[in-house]
């Protein structure tokens, strides 16, 4: 078993150290929020830090899973031009994962600035939602060495349900965007679908029944159908955090030429979402664009 850093406790990280804490690592946490660090300590045990530095001195493995590009910018390489990050921390040798969705500018910066302290980094962004996370069950999608990924399966296998390496560095987080290119056009069909079963009087379960079974079945389908048409959005993926993702693609899509109408408008709707008060609602919300049930627009 390892000794790990683990920075980061939302919603995914907190559940997800507790995995590494589960399966015999010797876990080292670090939050902005200190009382969460204490929640987990006094949930899974292990050790909490009072900066990531602190917590990365002498981890095998540092994880972070944190919010945006200047929220990971602040634990690895510092606060304000500090010293405080966790890189400063790391010993030569050292793997640094990143289960956060950012750039894959930062990405890429992040490799190079740890290659030339002789560490390795794997951009291991996750899909999977909180339940995943609690479960156990994350998809995690990776960019970076194949050395540095052998030694991190083994203990990513700790939350995974499936761990793919994409490509070289970068590569986990623009396949994240893909990700998210694809909720979100699946989303915008399922809200349109289900609207118009609704105005047809059409028995809701029965629909679903009948066509989730062939071509238009899907996750979002699946596990989102019912919440939809019950008008129920105060869990999951929040709004506001898939406009961030679907931002990072749209950036991205502008350096590499992709054309990108879909993921655009779907972002524009979710943009009438959060006008409407749905900001922190789960990305099924957008069918709240189309009006209630038996409402017309």
């Amino acid at each position: 078993m390892s000794k790990t850093a683990f920075i980061g406790l939302g919603v995914m990280g907190f559940p997800m150290a507790g995995h590494l804490a589960a399966a015999g690592h010797q876990v080292t946490v670090y939050n902005r929020t200190a009382s969460k660090a204490d929640a987990w300590v006094e949930r899974y045990g292990g050790s909490k830090a009072a900066t990531p530095r602190e917590a990365a001195e002498g981890a095998e493995f540092v994880f972070t899973c944190v919010g945006n590009d200047d929220d990971l910018k602040s634990v690895t390489l510092g606060s304000n031009g500090g010293d405080d990050g966790a890189f400063a921390g790391l010993s030569e040798g050292a793997l640094f994962v990143d289960h956060s969705t950012v750039s894959a500018d930062l990405a890429r910066h992040l490799s190079e600035t740890l290659q030339s302290q002789g560490c390795e980094s794997i951009d291991a962004p996750v899909s999977g939602g909180q339940a995943g996370a609690e479960k156990g069950k994350l998809a995690i999608m990776c960019g970076g060495p194949d050395a540095a990924m052998a030694r991190a399966m083994p203990v990513m296998d700790a939350y995974a349900a499936r761990i793919v390496h994409v490509g070289g560095p970068g590569a986990g987080q623009t396949t994240k965007m893909v990700n998210q290119i694809c909720i979100a056009g699946v989303l915008a069909g399922v809200s349109e679908g289900l609207r118009f079963a609704q105005a047809s009087s059409l028995d809701l379960a029965k629909v679903k029944d009948a066509i989730s079974g062939g071509a238009a079945q899907s996750w979002q389908m699946d596990n989102r159908w019912d919440s939809m048409a019950d008008d129920h959005f105060d869990f999951g993926f929040a709004i506001d955090w898939m406009r961030k993702d679907l931002g990072l693609a749209l950036d991205e899509a502008r350096r590499n030429g992709a054309s990108l109408p879909t993921a655009a408008t779907v972002d524009q709707y979710y943009a009438e979402v959060q006008a409407m008060g749905g900001n922190r609602q789960d990305t099924s919300a957008l069918i709240r664009r189309l009006g209630k049930s038996g409402e017309r627009r």
